[in-house]
């Protein structure tokens, strides 16, 4: 059976095409996933002030746009994704003081910022794009070093969830731990939980780098 996902979101989803599509997706507890949802997962994790973040593995910005809603006037996010498409359908410009920089780019390879102005950040996001890397704490060191000295990482994936199509290398919440530690990064504390529809849950963890 076919997982659907929710259009513009990465709350079940990430940039794999999927043959259908629904408007939104829900959880096993019936709560619609929208950016409202994914803004309620990062409230405990970004605090409201004002700075720069990138969300890696972007997709279509639903979790771009729940991290505008945190972020202070004067914030900017870089939507990092290799989706060209997934990237097209991306806010430009200005919304609420926050401006959103769509890119295309594979955070997977060493080269995805040369070339780019990206350095100093407050902060990195990755929701639901780990979960398709084998080495995750490989891309985790490489790219923190894009982060101001204290800056944070946070990161969306799954626990109790069995590797899938979807999802084929889900982290669970107990190793997060060693993966952070190989990145150099802080012991991860975790900020929010949600069940998810397709077993398992959600959670959100927070580490901070160079502090």
């Amino acid at each position: 059976m076919e997982e659907p996902h929710c259009v513009g979101s990465r709350l079940e989803s990430h940039t794999v095409r999927r043959s259908r599509p629904v408007i939104c997706d829900t959880y096993a507890n019936g709560v619609v996933v929208n950016i409202a949802d994914a803004e309620g997962l990062l409230a405990t994790g970004v605090p409201r002030h004002t700075g720069s973040w990138a969300d890696t593995g972007a997709g279509t910005g639903t979790f771009s746009r729940a991290l505008a809603r945190r972020l202070g006037s004067g914030s900017r996010i870089y939507a990092v994704d290799r989706d060209a498409a997934a990237i097209a359908a991306l806010p430009r410009g200005i919304t609420g003081g926050v401006e959103i920089i769509p890119m295309i780019a594979d955070f997977t390879r060493p080269s995805s910022f040369s070339g780019t102005d990206v350095s100093g950040l407050d902060g990195l996001l990755f929701a639901n794009s780990l979960h398709f890397i084998t080495r995750p704490h490989v891309i985790l060191s490489r790219l923190v070093q894009l982060l101001r000295p204290g800056g944070s990482v946070l990161i969306v994936e799954y626990d109790g969830r069995r590797p899938s199509r979807w999802v084929p290398h889900p982290i669970p919440a107990a190793h997060l731990p060693e993966i952070a530690a190989a990145a150099g990064l802080a012991p991860p504390a975790i900020t929010a939980t949600r069940r998810s529809a397709y077993g398992g849950s959600l959670y959100v963890a927070v580490t901070t780098w160079g502090s």
